[in-house]
């Protein structure tokens, strides 16, 4: 059944229209995550399905149920935003319960979804604290309850996890997801800008950009099958690296002339008409290799090595490309700044797009 349908939604702020008709199924139970470069409509769209923001044009439903001039209270959402949003002057109990008891909920009713919020998200201990008391994880979990306590068809968050501090993001992380697991058929809706919650939370992502939905899909097939540059790019760090590139010849396989000089052969289809054209060339730095002369690709003076550990991230500046080549490399190559580097990666692991930015897709 789908929880949440959007059928050509605009926003619109005087004269400037801000989201240009999205239109989005998000099923029941399913976990979705927007992401997108701020300023792209991400917040904007989730609080039109919390009906904080109003819909100049087309049609919101959840749950089967038009809700265009429906008020927040009555849709049947629970939001979290990131600033957790609790009475300071309230214990954490209180805080989970004053929206139960403002909607007169029995004092047993009230006692039971509290405990088991709290039972879920592991708050039995702080019940009686205030929110001055626990640290920003355990209040933004204390938000969450709230939320689970309300037993709403659709759980919508706001970069909920935005203002922790990396360890306390991941703690938080894992329990949102703990909490998806327990609750199944619950519908959740997520903003994000960080892509590390969006690639292991979502069932599906939505990319957004200039208020237009780039492309949905499971976060595996994003990294692997963009639809366009913008994705290609924007999914996955350090970023794909594109290079300029021409087509030498078309056909079931397609030769490509880099802007750089290097030829390469890749496994994805052309027709014809397609041969002289402008491409770009894709390829994401963990898939790049050391080369030697023989079987280097490309090759150029490193002007950046950020050492990692485990891997170090090499920018390479390569003549006729205005950015630099990002490497994701073994920390045992012990690469310098100032030292030349020669790579290479494999055809298969390369994306193809046309001059619009609209990839070709491997057969």
């Amino acid at each position: 059944m789908t929880a949440v349908k959007l059928t050509n939604i605009r926003k619109s702020y005087g004269a400037t229209e801000v989201m240009h008709g999205v239109d989005l199924e998000i099923e029941e139970g399913e976990f979705v995550v927007f992401v997108g470069p701020s300023g792209c409509g991400k917040s904007t769209l989730l609080r039109m399905i919390a009906g904080l923001e109003s819909i100049t044009d087309g049609e919101m439903e959840i749950d089967g149920t038009r809700v265009n001039e429906v008020p927040p209270s009555k849709r049947g959402i629970a939001m979290v935003f990131q600033s957790y949003a609790l009475y300071p002057h309230m214990s954490v109990y209180n805080n989970m319960a004053f929206g139960l008891k403002i909607a007169k909920k029995s004092k047993a009713e009230v006692d039971q979804r509290v405990r088991e919020a709290a039972s879920i998200l592991q708050l039995e201990p702080y019940l009686n604290r205030l929110p001055r008391a626990l640290s920003g994880g355990q209040r933004q979990r204390v938000a969450i309850g709230r939320a689970i306590c309300r037993d709403p068809k659709v759980f919508l968050f706001d970069e909920p996890l935005s203002n922790l501090d990396a360890a306390l993001r991941v703690a938080t992380r894992i329990e949102i997801a703990k909490l998806k697991e327990s609750l199944p058929s619950s519908t959740m809706v997520y903003v994000t800008h960080d892509q590390v919650e969006a690639m292991t939370l979502a069932d599906r992502i939505v990319v957004l950009s200039n208020g237009r939905i780039e492309q949905v899909g499971a976060p595996i097939d994003l990294y692997k099958r963009p639809a366009n540059l913008f994705v290609a790019q924007f999914i996955g760090s350090p970023a794909m690296n594109v290079m300029p590139a021409t087509v030498v010849k078309a056909g079931k396989q397609t030769t490509v002339e880099l802007v750089s000089g290097g030829k390469l052969t890749v496994p994805i289809s052309t027709d014809a008409d397609m041969q002289g054209q402008s491409v770009h060339v894709g390829f994401r730095p963990e898939d790049m290799n050391m080369a030697t002369a023989k079987t280097k690709l490309i090759q150029g003076e490193i002007s950046l090595v950020e050492s990692l550990g485990e891997v170090t991230n090499i920018y390479v500046e390569i003549n006729g490309v205005e950015e630099p080549v990002v490497a994701k490399i073994p920390e045992t190559a012990n690469l310098k700044r100032g030292e030349m580097a020669m790579l290479t990666v494999s055809p298969e692991k390369i994306h193809l797009f046309d001059s619009a930015g609209k990839t070709l897709l491997t057969d």
